[in-house]
């Protein structure tokens, strides 16, 4: 059974006409990754915080729907800017029904136990791409001094005081380290996180936590040291460019052998992913705030292997799987940190492509020419991968449950558009829609 939300996104659906080289100038939004984290975690502060560079996804509207039933008074002042007052929010609860399809909903839990030292807050939805285990998670609270239990899908975790520790994470993970780093930010001594992630969100969280009067040290190092403050105030802040949206109209324009230049990055966060472009035959000039790109040549096979910060990221391994189909020679990608990410593949073979998946192995031979043809989203970034297909593909290829894709890039046919991309949404008519459902 499809609910009210899911309903209404699955009644549009992308419709690409291929064969356009992308050419022009694109400005990339605020980083999805950091949006979910930072947002919420102004619930830290005793008084108003104003966040820019918001990107306008359907993610952020699920976490400002979730505030506001929690008495946070958030506003748009514009598209892009938030300004969150949480002095009179007046629950500690976020039930299955307001947190059921989005990943980040587990943020709450750090900074809930933070300010209230207790949250009630349901399993976290979001992309099916594998278990999403929080045991990392529950570690962290409960090395601070917190009691944990799951009961019926929701995470309840409750502590009389939060006491700084050391903390070793078993294995990297960026939602433990952002969660016990939101945690301890209040918590009394000095927590020490060891073997925590480092990704650019990481490091854009404590930026906002320290301009909030945190003392969060070593964030983008695999150690971050965290001594607790009784308090922290609003705060004017900025959200980091989107490296992976970055990313996507990177290898789009490369996979139709176009000329762009994207705007509004931090060119060091992509140097994983201009390194592979380049080793496929892009070229990539890189300038203070923005990179250009363009291919000339023929696209080169390669090997790839997702690994966290700063190894080659996860969420760029669909689209750089669908740019590999048309790579001259046979290329190896593997997948190091979802379980569940190729289920793109068979979408990708609907139009034609060659890929063989073993396990976290994807065997693609290149020179493969894609047809147009219905696909769908079946998550966020299997959905860019399928939009960067369209693009290079011959005829016209319909792209369905959108909704995975708006979760996490902003107006990106908008964009592509004005790259000289043929594509359009379109509403799917309540006849074409099963009854069954």
């Amino acid at each position: 059974m499809i609910d009210g939300e899911e309903w209404r996104f699955s009644l549009e659906k992308f419709v690409i006409n291929g064969g356009c080289r992308l050419c022009g100038e694109v400005t990339v939004s605020g980083a999805k990754n950091a949006a979910v984290a930072i947002i919420p975690a102004a619930m830290l502060a005793d008084d108003i915080c104003i966040i820019e560079n918001v990107p306008a996804i359907s993610d952020v509207s699920a976490i400002i729907d979730i505030m506001s039933q929690m008495g946070v008074d958030i506003r748009l002042v514009n598209k892009s800017t938030l300004r969150i007052d949480s002095r009179n929010i007046h629950t500690a609860v976020i039930p299955y029904e307001m947190a059921k399809h989005l990943r980040a909903s587990y943020y709450f839990i750090g900074t809930l136990l933070g300010r209230f030292g207790q949250a009630m807050v349901a399993m976290p939805g979001g992309c099916d791409l594998g278990v999403r285990p929080i045991d990392q998670h529950i570690k962290g609270f409960e090395a601070l001094g917190a009691e944990v239990s799951i009961e019926r899908g929701m995470i309840d975790v409750s502590a009389r005081s939060l006491i700084g520790n050391q903390i070793y994470f078993d294995v990297v993970s960026v939602g433990a380290t952002i969660n016990t780093m939101l945690a301890a930010v209040k918590a009394n001594g000095l927590t020490i996180i060891e073997n925590a992630a480092k990704e650019p969100h990481v490091v854009d969280l404590a930026n906002f936590l320290n301009s909030m009067g945190a003392d969060v040290r070593g964030a983008g190092t695999d150690v971050i040291k965290i001594r607790g403050v009784s308090s922290l105030h609003g705060v004017d802040y900025a959200i980091i460019p989107d490296q992976i949206e970055a990313g996507t109209y990177m290898v789009a324009a490369a996979a139709t052998a176009g000329d762009v230049l994207i705007k509004n990055v931090i060119p060091k966060h992509l140097e994983p992913i201009t390194a592979k472009l380049v080793k496929m035959g892009a070229e990539v000039y890189e300038y203070d705030d923005a990179v250009r790109v363009t291919r000339k040549g023929p696209v080169v096979k390669g090997t790839i292997k997702t690994m966290p910060h700063p190894g080659f990221p996860t969420d760029m391994q669909p689209q750089m799987t669908t740019l590999l189909t048309q790579a001259e020679g046979t290329s190896l990608v593997t997948e190091g940190v979802w379980d569940n990410r190729f289920r793109y593949v068979d979408e990708l073979r609907r139009m034609g492509a060659n890929i063989q998946v073993d396990g976290k192995v994807a065997i693609v031979e290149g020179n493969t020419p894609l047809t147009g043809a219905p696909v769908k989203a079946t998550d966020l970034r299997a959905g860019a991968a399928m939009m960067i297909a369209g693009l290079i593909a011959t005829g016209r290829t319909e792209i369905e449950d959108i909704y995975h894709i708006e979760r996490g890039y902003e107006d990106m046919e908008v964009k592509l558009r004005s790259l000289g991309a043929d594509i359009k949404k379109i509403y799917i008519p309540d006849s074409a829609i099963p009854q069954a459902l």
